[in-house]
């Protein structure tokens, strides 16, 4: 018999992952509001705001859900009705039901931390987030380690990848990051997020132990001058303007993604140079400079 899963926040990684799960014989169903973007990607589609009770009672059941839902805009209301408080809502709803979902997970993201000086930071590394975004997505996390549904959190660092490609685009104006003081970035390709999650689903549905949370970011966290000194070698451009605003070194840190490593995950992209190999094959960015 089929599994299912249902993906809330069914967006740009949703549809990555739902697609490769139902290769895999999955049924998977994709919630949104809007479900127009689901359009020509395969998958179910369910019109549902997570914020209305009697929409989300109507939900199916399914083996697996993944709470991959974005905050409508950057301001804390958006982000408490779009983390703690629907992530909250769905279990709640779930844990009523007679047949429960084998697993939950919740996308984070490295935004929890709050190290600033390029220390490493894995699982078990402090979170103090300054901000209410962090915050809020902090209290969304422990919401569901507390829970009484099984639950996994997955933080990803910064997503890159398709129709992801603002520091391209800097580069390519001959905008570049400087080199000192060294601020560190760690990324991770939408297709990893993708697989990453997959992977994760196939050990909970396979009953394996999971951790109740896994750092996802790639191998190697390098300093932001360095990967724009790549992609512009790779771009053939001169550096002409030094960007000032990428200095926050509240962001400077370096992510282990040891945890997920040990889980047997293989990276697609272990890297920022293979990632943006792909990245600027696919967004013609190279054969513009060809022409």
């Amino acid at each position: 018999m089929k599994k299912t899963t249902l993906i809330l926040g069914c967006g740009d990684i949703g549809m990555a992952l739902g697609q490769r799960l139902q290769r895999a014989g999955q049924r998977v169903i994709g919630v949104r509001r809007n479900t127009a973007a689901l359009e020509g990607s395969g998958l179910e589609a369910v019109s549902a705001d997570l914020g209305d009770a009697p929409r989300l009672a109507e939900l199916p059941d399914a083996d697996v859900l993944v709470y991959v839902v974005s905050a409508d805009h950057f301001d804390e209301e958006a982000y408490r009705a779009a983390y703690p408080g629907g992530l909250k809502a769905v279990l709640a709803e779930y844990a009523g039901r007679g047949k429960r979902p084998r697993h939950v997970f919740f996308v984070s993201s490295t935004s929890v931390y709050a190290q600033q000086d390029g220390e490493k930071v894995d699982e078990a590394s402090p979170t103090a987030p300054s901000g209410f975004s962090g915050q809020l997505m902090r209290e969304a996390e422990q919401a569901l380690i507390d829970h009484q549904l099984p639950g996994t959190v997955v933080r990803f660092s910064g997503i890159y990848g398709p129709g992801r490609d603002r520091l391209i685009r800097q580069v390519s104006e001959g905008r570049i990051a400087p080199a000192s003081p060294a601020m560190y970035t760690n990324r991770i390709h939408r297709d990893d997020c993708a697989g990453v999650l997959a992977h994760l689903i196939g050990l909970a549905l396979a009953g394996e132990p999971l951790h109740e949370l896994y750092l996802a970011s790639d191998c190697e966290p390098a300093p932001l001058h360095e990967v724009m000194t790549w992609l512009a070698r790779q771009l053939k451009v001169e550096a002409t303007e030094t960007i000032q605003s990428p200095l926050r070194r509240r962001a400077s840190k370096r992510c282990d993604n040891a945890r997920l490593l040990e889980s047997g995950y293989v990276f697609r992209y272990p890297s920022y140079r293979e990632g943006y190999a792909q990245v600027l094959k696919e967004s013609g960015f190279l054969q513009h400079l060809k022409a």
